[in-house]
């Protein structure tokens, strides 16, 4: 159950990074691909400075910011 948990936050996260992001997705299916990926890096950056994610909503907070910087950082590495 977690893992679909888990899944379903980051294909938010991915959403809303995109929509944030004008411009600078990759496409739905990317930019869900990348919310997934941003749910283990926001995951990880909240715990490595100090910052706990609790519940639904602090998981996608997490989510949303990790999403939003892998797109950013993906956007830089395209020009």
């Amino acid at each position: 159950m977690n893992i679909i948990l888990f899944l379903i936050i980051g294909l938010a996260a991915g959403w809303l990074a995109g929509k944030i992001m004008k411009g600078k997705g990759f496409g739905l299916v990317g930019n869900l691909v990348v919310g997934c990926v941003g749910a283990l890096l926001g995951g990880y950056l909240f715990d490595a400075v100090g910052l706990s994610a609790h519940g639904l909503i602090g998981s996608l907070i997490a989510a949303l910011a990790g999403a939003l910087i892998i797109l950013w950082l993906l956007s830089k590495l395209r020009k």
